[in-house]
């Protein structure tokens, strides 16, 4: 497990337990940019089926700190990312395994980007509304969830962020439900989290018909396979 650092914020209260699904193909910032957000409350349980390094999308590995067998029973927040690895992930038994059995105990149930398919197939996201990367809203809604176009989705315990950069937002909204306005705020600025992108082009409307297309087309094998995982799973529980 990873402890947080000696970078503490005002508060007795006791550190956070975080359970965060790792799995090939994951996407880094999904990751580190919520835990990033969360450390300094918590300690971070890095998930999976074994100690072995886990390749991320971009090609960095991630060092797992427990394995879903050591995971603690009873989690306040469990947290999938996405990413490319995403089709796989809603397919393996041993995650979704994982993910029924802690689900229902954990304090919070949430995802960042395309993590929220993955909470879907394990049948955590049903009867709630949530997000997801905009290119993959159609899936989320195939799998049979009431899919919100917003950065950050609160539905009860169910918490999900939108795609990739998005996670920052959700992190910083979830520690405003854990540790108070004022914690959130602090680590907002302790990160100097003050977006101004040089470009006006993070969602398909903003950049035009022309860039979305290319992107889904470069997007469209990913795609296809996480389509047909939906199916699957969609055809099973009928």
């Amino acid at each position: 497990m990873t402890e947080a650092y000696d970078i503490k914020l005002p508060g007795p209260q006791p550190l956070l337990q975080i359970g965060m699904v790792l799995y090939p193909g994951l996407t880094t910032l999904d990751l580190i940019g919520p835990q990033n957000v969360l450390a300094a409350h918590a300690t971070t349980h890095l998930l999976w089926k074994t100690r072995a390094l886990v390749t991320s999308d971009s090609g960095v590995s991630i060092q797992p700190t427990t394995t879903f067998g050591d995971c603690p029973d009873n989690l306040d927040i469990l947290f999938v990312p996405g990413g490319i690895g995403t089709a796989d992930a809603m397919a393996d038994e041993e995650i979704l395994a994982f993910l029924r059995d802690r689900g229902p105990r954990s304090r919070y149930v949430t995802s960042v980007c395309t993590g929220s398919l993955i909470l879907a197939a394990a049948g955590l996201m049903q009867g709630y509304k949530a997000t997801t990367h905009w290119a993959t809203r159609h899936i989320l809604e195939a799998l049979g969830v009431e899919c919100v176009r917003a950065r950050v989705v609160v539905d009860r315990n169910r918490i999900s962020g939108g795609g990739v950069t998005a996670g920052i937002d959700f992190g910083l909204a979830l520690l405003a439900l854990l540790r108070g306005d004022d914690a959130a705020k602090m680590t907002q600025l302790m990160l100097e989290y003050d977006p101004a992108p040089p470009f006006n082009a993070g969602t398909p409307e903003a950049a035009g018909p022309e860039l979305t297309r290319r992107i889904l087309s470069v997007l469209e094998p990913d795609d296809q396979k996480m389509r047909k995982a939906a199916a699957g799973i969609s055809s099973s529980a009928s």
